[in-house]
């Protein structure tokens, strides 16, 4: 018998989320980037919080766009302070600032979404369980992938949240092997290297 992921309920939003986004391999360098960028404003709240205020985000945030927040500073950070909107923390909106700065020097140099995958041989690491209780909160390569976007300049980034952040983004596929969007997201993934 099949199981939707535990945590994709009851609300409608996480449900969508989860049939729909969630685990699906993201190759994209801007949204990867506004992911992570949401999954650091989510850490000490729950991910339903961002899910519902995520469009007030695109919006507060110039549609996540790296290019341009990285060229802001005091007067939109207290602009974004007075948001009701979104999470109004001057801490990760100030590493927002300076995230988008970091992702601009490794797009440059090699691409972010080369950088991220790179790290998976550009392939998906596939989970093998069926039970979510048993899923790690981090692992040795979250680590090292936080310790990496930390040495190039990146904040709120610790390794719960790139775990989070690589599930996400479906650099590791950790839906249940026995939820039906399991299959689907491994399919979606590029062919591994020859």
């Amino acid at each position: 018998m099949e199981h939707r992921c535990g945590w994709a309920g009851p609300e409608q939003i996480y449900i969508d989320y989860h049939d729909t986004e969630w685990g699906v391999p993201e190759y994209d360098s801007r949204a990867l980037w506004e992911k992570l960028i949401l999954d650091g404003f989510q850490a000490g709240l729950s991910w339903i919080t961002i899910l519902k205020k995520r469009d007030n985000f695109r919006a507060a945030f110039a549609g996540f766009d790296p290019n341009i927040i990285a060229s802001w500073g005091d007067d939109e950070i207290a602009t974004l302070l007075q948001n009701a909107g979104i999470i109004r923390h001057r801490g990760k909106i100030a590493a927002t600032i300076t995230n988008a700065q970091a992702w601009q020097r490794i797009e440059a140099a090699r691409g972010f979404d080369n950088f991220l995958w790179d790290y998976v041989n550009g392939y998906p690491l596939q989970a093998t369980l069926d039970d979510r209780s048993a899923m790690p909160t981090q692992s040795a390569l979250s680590l090292q992938i936080s310790k990496d976007l930390k040495k190039a300049g990146f904040k709120f980034c610790g390794p719960t949240i790139v775990y989070a952040f690589m599930e996400a983004c479906g650099l590791i596929n950790n839906h249940t092997t026995n939820c039906p969007r399991h299959e689907p997201c491994r399919d979606m993934a590029r062919l591994p290297p020859a």
